[in-house]
């Protein structure tokens, strides 16, 4: 049990023994300034209202009873303010949670909060012929730290892709790379240049469809040799040869960013089974209008779609509707969470809404979590980047910038690409879901403050100290007491909290927690390392290298859950 809930029941007991009974949950926090304690409570001005009494007497009389009795881990508690009461924990206690840290390892943190618990999780879903760009980007991050934090809360997640790999748009593309001339593809020799010119396809297909109506019913017919699969005709093999391309580069790109998939779902899979479920359900929950199949979400208080088009086809309304069928009946999550960005919140309140009619588990055990846009700050990077840059493009700026920002140290191409994708991400990450984020590489790129890279190099540091110590001959390995007269550090009075932030991370999947949370830590303990010399010949010192094993553990359990490659040298 977390020292938090002993605190908790401590309070719930002293609360029992004064003949004072709750129904609620006591309330604890840290305080922001340290030397107020390490948790602080206002159960006593809650209480205020109910018993008819002055908070600081409530206050006062809790404090008198707890510091008359004795708890293993509580060094005094004082009452502050108008009813705030201060927990002062024993150093001893920081010793005990040192070495649990040691012992625990990579595991440390670890919860159960879904042990036992299937989690589903759909992120990074790219529309074929179009570039995987900054969008994709900010939802593989986002939704690759969230598959790994219900990792880290017990549960057994599954991760999927859902490309999309039939629709109107796709039609437009390859009408374009017909008119090029498929052998075009060949004068591309990378890859990045080849999704460059289908990426070009795309906007100039759907360019030349909204300016000239006549090409309107020719486009459509590929369209619809693609939906029927017609293998026979040019227009399908000039669709499966650059669905096939573009899928070798989602594959290197989410490789290359550190996030797997256990399978694929596509869109014209789920497009045949969700177009049967529509018409299942038609008129009971769908309707006929003008030829199409809809749903009056406005008679719900939400907005009316189409579901199915006039030409007979599923819309992605249809679509995400086979796919909720898709991912229960092949997977059975017990929870299934869908990251977009935040433009798809009302659109899916109305797929939902219709999908639960149908399987309430479909719309009760989804979730969908939104996330917002990201731009680049300065007109330099934004200009050579664009308005809808590759993510591979991305990344080759951003390594651009890291080796001219650190051209004093000697970087490999692969220890730039970890910096840049470490930068990217913490840029990302750092921000409150939903929030849009601007990137700026001279705070981003920093090696000093608030940034990825900021973390990796501590976390170096970290073990160039380790690695330092075992040339000294100092005991790295085994765990030893405090001494007597060794001051408390501020990092200490942080680090046992990484259990809470997982949990308060899970809880409301939000990874920023984590960020703020490390980002802290981090400057605690650079703080002390420029304030204390911790390799030396004194009887500290063995515990001083403790303090920096535990450290590194938590920096590479936190840049884990953050998706963050945590270099041991920079």
């Amino acid at each position: 049990m977390h020292i938090a809930h002993q605190i908790q029941e401590y309070i719930h007991q002293t609360l029992n023994s004064l003949g004072i009974n709750i129904d609620f949950d006591v309330h604890l926090e840290h305080p922001g300034d340290l030397s107020h304690g390490d948790y602080s409570t206002n159960v006593a001005m809650v209480l205020a209202p109910r018993l008819q009494r002055k908070p600081q007497d409530i206050a006062l009389q809790i404090v008198s009873n707890m510091n008359e009795s004795v708890h293993p881990h509580i060094e005094k508690v004082e009452v502050a303010g108008p009813g705030f009461i201060n927990i002062f924990l024993k150093k001893t206690f920081f010793n005990q949670e040192l070495n649990t840290i040691l012992e625990q390892g990579d595991n440390y943190g670890g919860l159960d909060t879904y042990k036992d618990k299937n989690i589903l999780v759909e992120h990074s879903s790219p529309n074929l012929f179009k570039a995987f760009h900054i969008g994709h980007l900010m939802n593989n991050t986002i939704g690759e730290s969230l598959a790994r934090l219900y990792t880290k809360a017990g549960a057994s997640v599954t991760t999927i892709s859902y490309p999309s790999d039939v629709s109107l748009g796709i039609g437009k593309a390859v009408w374009q790379l017909l008119q090029y001339g498929v052998e075009k593809l060949e004068e591309h020799k990378s890859i990045e240049d080849k999704i460059h010119f289908l990426g070009e396809c795309y906007v100039n297909g759907t360019r030349a469809y909204d300016d000239d109506p006549t090409l309107e019913k020719e486009i459509r017919e590929i369209t619809q040799d693609i939906y029927q699969s017609r293998t026979h005709l040019d227009s399908y093999q000039a669709y499966l040869l650059g669905k096939d391309i573009n899928l070798e580069y989602f594959k290197g790109v989410t490789s290359r960013l550190g996030s797997h998939f256990d399978g694929y779902i596509y869109e014209s899979e789920a497009g045949e089974i969700g177009k049967d479920i529509v018409l299942e359900n038609t008129p009971l929950i769908y309707s006929e209008s003008d030829g199409a199949v809809i749903y009056e979400g406005e008679k719900y208080g939400l907005h009316t779609r189409v579901f199915i088009n006039k030409e007979g086809n599923p819309t992605y309304e249809a679509k995400d509707t086979g796919l909720l069928k898709i991912k229960f009946d092949r997977y059975a999550p017990d929870l299934s969470l869908l990251v977009t960005d935040n433009q798809q919140a009302e659109y899916y309140k109305v797929v939902l809404d219709a999908a639960g009619k149908i399987n309430k588990e479909w719309k009760e055990k989804t979730i969908h979590a939104t996330h917002g846009r990201m731009q680049f700050k300065g007109q330099k990077m934004s200009s050579r980047l664009g308005n809808t840059p590759l993510v591979t493009d991305i990344l080759n700026e951003v390594n651009e910038e890291v080796r001219q920002r650190a051209s004093d140290r000697e970087l490999s191409d692969q220890q730039s690409d970890v910096i840049s994708i470490g930068a990217l991400k913490y840029a990302i990450l750092r921000t409150q879901a939903g929030k849009d984020i601007n990137f700026d590489p001279d705070t981003s790129l920093s090696f000093e403050g608030d940034s990825g890279p900021y973390l990796q190099y501590t976390y170096a540091r970290c073990i160039s100290l380790i690695e330092k110590a075992d040339s000294f001959g100092i005991d790295v390995k085994n765990s030893h007491m405090r001494p007597i007269d060794m001051d408390l550090t501020n990092l200490e009075r942080c680090m046992y909290r990484f259990p809470e932030v997982i949990g308060t991370a899970v809880n409301q999947r939000h990874p920023h927690h984590i960020v703020t949370y490390i980002t802290e830590l981090a400057q605690h303990f650079n703080t002390w390392y420029g304030n204390t010399k911790i390799v030396d010949d004194s009887n500290e010192a063995s515990y001083k290298i403790m303090m920096v094993r535990g450290m590194a553990h938590i920096l590479k359990n936190s840049l884990w859950l953050l998706g963050i490659d945590a270099p041991e040298k920079m």
